[in-house]
């Protein structure tokens, strides 16, 4: 049996209440966990605080907690993984900006005396929002936005998480790219 197909059961015995499963999933979820959230994070720029353990762990902790959730397959699991590491990322740039927590401040560090560029808080904020509005037009090319940039999901596995082929996966990625590009220069 393939690791994928291995995974495939155990997740489907997992969410069938099979306790033993979840203990037989996390050593082999796990790094592939942290490579998407070392993905997301390189993605996301220097100014997010979570490391890349953390934010596996976070996601992790979230999954194991919902018995409710079922999957597919491998893909289709991953693919949620990746819209809880988008959400807590997310949820932390918009924490550190809040004024409760004194985000109005002027914060200078070392590295940012040496770069002069736009907040990337501010940037993942805007494309979240920017995401938001696309999937209220067409829910299809913001989730395969989100699959390929965030989850770093090939083409192929966007085009089977999707149910779509690897041509329209294609045709999706440049009409929402664009897409996405005119709404946040707005």
């Amino acid at each position: 049996m393939t690791p994928a197909n291995e995974l495939t059961l155990l997740l489907k015995a997992w969410a069938g209440g099979d306790e033993q499963a979840l203990d037989r999933l996390t050593p082999m979820v796990y790094d592939e966990l942290r490579r998407l959230a070392h993905h997301y994070m390189r993605r996301v720029g220097n100014a997010n605080t979570l490391q890349t353990t953390a934010l596996a762990n976070e996601v992790w902790c979230r999954v194991a907690d919902r018995h409710a959730l079922a999957f597919n397959d491998r893909v289709h699991f991953f693919a949620v993984c990746a819209q809880m590491m988008r959400r807590i990322l997310v949820d932390a740039a918009r924490a550190r900006g809040s004024q409760k927590r004194g985000g109005g401040l002027l914060r200078i560090n070392l590295d940012e005396v040496m770069i002069v560029s736009r907040q990337p808080d501010e940037d993942l904020i805007a494309l979240h929002e920017a995401l938001t509005r696309l999937a209220a037009i067409d829910p299809r090319k913001a989730s395969m936005i989100e699959l390929r940039f965030f989850g770093g999901l090939s083409v192929e596995e966007a085009g089977h998480v999707l149910r779509i082929s690897v041509q329209s996966v294609h045709r999706d990625w440049k009409l929402a790219r664009a897409w996405l590009l005119r709404d946040m220069q707005r």
